[in-house]
């Protein structure tokens, strides 16, 4: 009884001390980790938050760029963290979700090691096909597809990609045969589609429309679930008779597992806050990002069901691990 009295005591004191850090929370500058180079979508994405929720939390949000092994260094060093606030990390589907299927080792389990705080921003994946393919929509590609198989060829940013995966869902779903032709990065395959050395490709919305727009490529459809801003009149996938081709790349806000839930609730509110102001969904806007900034449970759900759909994708793919 008296070690049951003790343990009661134990745990009261700290509920006590976790309630009294959170009414000082934050006290010192938060490190947002990026774990990509600077420039990029997720860095971009990052800026923008960290801007506005500094003007929220009265301290500094200080950007970490922390590269390497698509997403999967910085998001370990967030798992890793003191957990205690001051480090959280936007973080991708790929090194949240698609990582866990295609990597034998990440150091980390996205449902074990972090905590979800927020779904910042989806970005719709685009079907496009180059400017000589003889097609305008999906059921003439996949008719094209199905009347030549095997011999046309989508491009992606790289293996275990989202664009790798996206076509991999069109494949599967459309019952086609097509040849995957992996590039290190967005912008050679851009380049190699718009020259005719591959016909189609999925890729962020953002990197493809301003050649959407120059009328050097064509969209054939939005790989999500429903339309996108930057394209209203373009269909989804689903629409098109495809409801299982959806592909969004998205990003999301964690931080380390152990983190108290009265910090959790802090930060969440001011994620929110940031992410649903005008100006940061005007600047995420024009990356093709559309702000979600849902709650902590609702986010760590969505990871596990993208754990879990991506790594389908992988095995009925037969994709390699790197």
């Amino acid at each position: 009884m008296q070690a049951r009295f003790c343990g009661w005591l134990v745990m009261a004191a700290l509920l006590l001390a976790q309630a009294a850090t959170a009414q000082t929370f934050p006290s010192k500058p938060i490190r947002l980790v990026v774990p990509f180079a600077a420039g990029g979508p997720a860095d971009t994405i990052a800026r923008a938050v960290a801007e506005r929720m500094q003007a929220i939390v009265k301290q500094s949000v200080v950007i970490d760029n922390r590269a390497g092994a698509g997403g999967a260094v910085g998001t370990k060093a967030v798992a890793m963290a003191e957990p205690d606030g001051y480090t959280i990390g936007i973080s991708t589907a790929g090194a949240l979700a698609i990582s866990v299927s295609m990597q034998e080792a990440i150091g980390y389990d996205p449902r074990k090691d972090l905590r979800a705080l927020t779904l910042a921003a989806s970005v719709p994946e685009l079907l496009v096909v180059g400017s000589k393919v003889p097609v305008t929509t999906l059921p003439e590609l996949l008719a094209l597809a199905k009347a030549k198989p095997g011999t046309l060829n989508f491009a992606s940013s790289g293996a275990g990609s989202m664009p790798h995966l996206a076509g991999e869902l069109l494949k599967q779903y459309g019952q086609v045969d097509m040849a995957h032709v992996p590039y290190r990065g967005a912008a050679p395959a851009v380049t190699d589609l718009i020259a005719g050395q591959v016909e189609l490709m999925f890729m962020d919305i953002a990197v493809l429309l301003p050649h959407v727009q120059a009328g050097t490529i064509k969209a054939i459809a939005i790989g999500s679930a429903t339309r996108s801003p930057s394209l209203p009149d373009l269909p989804t996938t689903a629409e098109l008779g495809l409801p299982k081709v959806v592909a969004d790349n998205w990003y999301g806000i964690v931080a380390p597992r152990a983190t108290p839930q009265p910090i959790v609730d802090k930060l969440h509110a001011a994620l929110v806050e940031a992410l649903r102001s005008p100006e940061v969904k005007d600047k995420l806007a024009l990356q093709g990002a559309i702000v979600v900034a849902n709650r902590p449970e609702e986010f760590a759900a969505y990871i596990v069901t993208e754990i879990d759909k991506w790594a389908a994708v992988v095995k009925a793919a037969n994709i390699k691990t790197n």
